[in-house]
């Protein structure tokens, strides 16, 4: 694979509607067509639509077909002028969108499960996805093509925990057989509002009801959160948790359009002091059960209003306030445990105005690892979020990895991971990607998460699916 050095790259402009275009480079990614604004509501192939996926896609298609039928029956097509040729036309287009969408992501997806073997593992080092199918993320393992898994409310909904561990075990158990390292395994399980696992897990309140308490107490009590939590991860075969969340309470109210961020929810406190005291205790108590600790979401959103998975937001802070407050929990953590860092996509404008810090260079190498010295693992927040999908995805793929990104994670629509494993894939063939930076990035990922394979895997339930091929 051929790699560039340091040639920067230009930022994509974003765009002005909700629903993107999706282009993509020719190759491996030409599957991916534009996505016409006036078919973004049969474009099933971006992430904003995933709802009309599956049944709900079939049922547009098939009501358009007996439209279709319906018009031509009672003759619109030739004794209604032209405005009945519009009108057939007009629901012609929602079955044309559908075939030509779901053509083109089998064009996309055939064409990354295609790539060649070395170039696939090299880059599958940097990418961790969600899924909803085991075939499919298992065929992903298989090739390399992912060092991860996202395990998620769809994955463990109505589901024992023996059913879940045997799943992961099945995972594993492929990876050790096609000689790759074993995956990461991820969650998020915070407590509170954020328990993704719970049930089937057991259900803890946030840690900011521990904010109050002495320090003594509460510092035992965030300890005995993690270990709890650790635990139950831990027995699933969960090797990483995306917690705690280290952002600052936010003073103002809630914003009323902030339907999935709920800061004010999830934060522990508004002080930095008792965030950095409650976190590391937890932090050691995820530990201690064998659970990696992923504090998020640097730079903080605790001043952030505005929602970054549906549209971009700003930091305006200055770097000398951020500091001394908002950044001292970040700096606590990352020199006081092994916890890896969770990078989101807010603009830190003092830095690199317009850029989500997730793929800035500025703020992941400038600060994260020239400033503060970090060498653990950087993981960018959930790329299917519209702050990134708002702009160029593969603007942002790329410049992230260049940045020194370690982890690109893929969680809330899995299919993107086909589209964006085709924009790195593209740019290695046009030698858009800094090699030193993918160097150095290997070697922290083979330091930090072990590369030999289990030596056994627990046998599976019944029900668990099949490990042969």
């Amino acid at each position: 694979m051929r790699l560039r050095r340091d040639r920067r790259l230009r930022q994509g402009a974003p765009e002005n509607s909700t629903y993107v275009e999706m282009a993509i480079p020719a190759r491996n990614g030409a599957g991916f067509s534009r996505c016409n604004r006036t078919l973004a509501g049969v474009c099933k192939n971006h992430p904003f639509l995933l709802s009309l996926r599956g049944p709900k896609i079939v049922v547009i298609f098939a009501t358009s077909l007996v439209v279709i039928a319906l018009l031509l029956k009672w003759g619109y097509l030739r004794k209604a002028g032209f405005a009945g040729r519009w009108l057939v036309a007009l629901w012609l287009l929602p079955p044309l969108s559908i075939l030509s969408a779901q053509e083109s992501f089998e064009i996309a997806k055939r064409g990354v499960l295609q790539t060649e073997p070395a170039l696939a593992q090299q880059l599958g080092r940097h990418f961790m996805v969600g899924y909803s199918s085991f075939d499919e993320v298992a065929q992903l393992a298989e090739k390399g093509l992912i060092a991860g898994i996202y395990v998620g409310k769809g994955n463990v909904a109505r589901r024992k925990p023996p059913v879940i561990k045997a799943e992961i075990a099945a995972l594993q158990e492929r990876r050790r057989r096609a000689g790759l390292p074993p995956l990461i395994v991820a969650a998020d399980q915070e407590g509170g509002v954020v328990s993704h696992l719970s049930p089937p897990l057991t259900w803890l309140p946030p840690l900011a009801t521990l904010a109050e308490l002495s320090p003594d107490v509460r510092a035992k009590k965030a300890e005995e959160f993690g270990r709890t939590q650790g635990r139950e991860l831990a027995s699933l075969g969960i090797t990483l948790d995306f917690a705690p969340v280290l952002d600052l309470k936010p003073k103002a109210k809630r914003n009323r359009f902030d339907f999935n961020t709920m800061t004010g929810e999830r934060a522990i406190s508004e002080n930095p002091a008792i965030v950095s005291d409650v976190a590391l205790a937890y932090v050691r108590g995820l530990e201690a059960a064998g659970v990696g600790a992923t504090v998020k979401h640097f730079p903080g959103l605790g001043r952030v209003r505005r929602d970054t998975h549906i549209v971009s937001a700003d930091l305006d802070t200055s770097i000398d306030e951020l500091e001394a407050s908002d950044w001292r929990p970040f700096k606590d953590l990352l020199a006081g445990t092994n916890a890896q860092l969770m990078v989101g996509h807010v603009s830190l404008t003092a830095i690199d105005p317009g850029r989500p810090a997730s793929h800035s260079k500025a703020v992941i190498d400038g600060i994260i690892r020239k400033k503060w010295n970090y060498q653990g693992i950087v993981i960018t927040d959930d790329l299917v979020m519209g702050a990134i999908y708002g702009r160029n995805v593969c603007t942002a793929v790329i410049e992230a990895l260049n940045a020194g990104a370690d982890l690109l994670l893929v969680a809330f629509d899995s299919d993107q991971f086909y589209r964006i494993f085709a924009c790195a894939s593209e740019a290695a063939a046009q030698n858009n990607l800094d090699s030193d930076m993918l160097v150095e990035s290997t070697a922290r990922l083979d330091r930090i998460f072990p590369k030999a394979p289990p030596a056994t895997s627990p046998t599976p339930p019944a029900d668990a699916p099949p490990t042969g091929e």
